[in-house]
């Protein structure tokens, strides 16, 4: 993955947008489809919580099928992004404790994992109005500058690619 200069405003734009329609969606079609059952079910005990949450999990699963298709979608681009950014940085927090003392080390490829889940995080914390964990942000990328230039390490996070992560 290969981070992007997205438009902060175009991004909560459309995000509001698939936030609404995902809730309106799924309120309507999860209360439809468990209206549907009841019909077609009806229960003698008058206790109808089986078919409300059959409802509701056979709409998620709509929904999910739905946003996957819209994933490529023009209009989804900014949103697509940042999701599949936060499944990198997560791929990369999972193996943080490795990645640090390999880092310490001397470890490039550690290193540039590292420098790619800061830029990373950096610019996903700007685009949701997150900087009020900056500061620590802002001390890791201290120390990983004290690393590279200790060990002359070049850094180039457009290198980055997830295969990096599986020798740690």
């Amino acid at each position: 993955m290969q981070l992007k200069t997205i438009d902060k405003q175009l991004y909560r734009s459309r995000l509001n947008i698939v936030i609404v329609a995902c809730i309106a969606s799924l309120t309507v079609s999860s209360l439809a489809i468990a209206q549907i059952l009841i019909q077609l079910f009806p229960s003698e005990s008058g206790s109808n919580f089986h078919w409300n949450l059959l409802g509701v999990v056979i709409s998620a699963i709509g929904l999910i099928m739905v946003l996957l298709k819209l994933k490529t979608h023009p209009k989804m681009q900014e949103v697509a992004y940042v999701w599949d950014l936060k499944q990198a940085l997560n791929l990369i927090y999972r193996k943080n404790r490795k990645l640090l003392a390999a880092a310490k080390q001397g470890n490039a490829d550690a290193m540039l994992a590292l420098q790619f889940s800061y830029d990373g995080s950096r610019q996903l914390w700007q685009l949701d109005d997150n900087t009020i964990t900056m500061s620590s942000l802002n001390e890791a990328q201290a120390q990983l500058d004290r690393w590279v230039e200790e060990y002359g390490v070049t850094l180039d996070v457009s290198t980055y690619h997830s295969g990096l992560l599986k020798a740690f």
